[in-house]
């Protein structure tokens, strides 16, 4: 799985990048990840990105370097593949679908490599949503300086689905909102040691019977 990150902040991901599970999967080739500077494609030696809106206050990313940085990497792509193709294009936004595990599902069965725009100040043009966009994306109702976060959010839940990422390709079937469990959240979960404070591990999951271990999950659905 690969994903085209156009970004101000290319320096936001180096954590993101180099930690955890997005970590391994970069370092077994199983997710590819590349961050393009949206200032590199400014039309000009200022290197500004952005504008004025008209009819309201605050700075728009401007469709100029957007759309440079949008052909150049589908562009890429294409000579590569030696033919014409075109991958989808995500828009990390606060309006667009809010992102749930079956969204995720289907996303990550579908797209095998796309392009994602982390927005800034207050939206994009929106000339660059009516012309590109394929999918606008929310991961909840609320407003970010910059969608970075929102992007490696989108990113480590469609990332985690994909086969030996996790490891084991039954990590990821029963936990919260997944179709295993209903999509309801997840039962409590324990470790040792039995007795923490005062607070015992319930003698069912201690006991050995699988059939009432798993009833009892069954019955603990949050």
């Amino acid at each position: 799985m690969k994903f085209h990150i156009i970004t101000i902040f290319p320096e936001a991901f180096t954590s993101f990048l180099e930690t955890s599970i997005i970590w391994k999967a970069r370092e077994k080739w199983l997710l590819e990840i590349e961050l393009y500077k949206l200032n590199e494609f400014a039309k000009d030696s200022s290197w500004h990105v952005d504008d004025k809106a008209f009819g309201m206050h605050g700075q728009v990313l401007s469709p100029i370097p957007l759309s440079r940085a949008i052909d150049h990497i589908q562009d890429s792509i294409a000579g590569n593949a030696g033919m014409r193709s075109r991958i989808p294009v995500i828009y990390m936004s606060p309006s667009g679908q809010l992102l749930n595990q079956e969204t995720c599902e289907t996303l990550s069965k579908k797209l095998d490599e796309c392009i994602i725009i982390c927005g800034h100040y207050e939206w994009i043009d929106q000339r660059i949503i009516d012309i590109y966009v394929d999918y606008e994306i929310s991961i909840w109702e609320y407003i970010l300086t910059g969608w970075e976060i929102a992007a490696q959010v989108l990113i480590d839940s469609l990332a985690r689905l994909k086969p030996d990422v996790l490891g084991s390709s039954i990590s990821h079937e029963e936990e919260s909102f997944s179709v295993k469990l209903d999509r309801q959240k997840e039962y409590p979960v324990y470790t040792r040691p039995q007795d923490f404070r005062g607070h015992r591990v319930p003698d069912i999951l201690i006991s050995g019977d699988h059939k009432k271990i798993n009833t009892w999950k069954k019955d603990n659905l949050r």
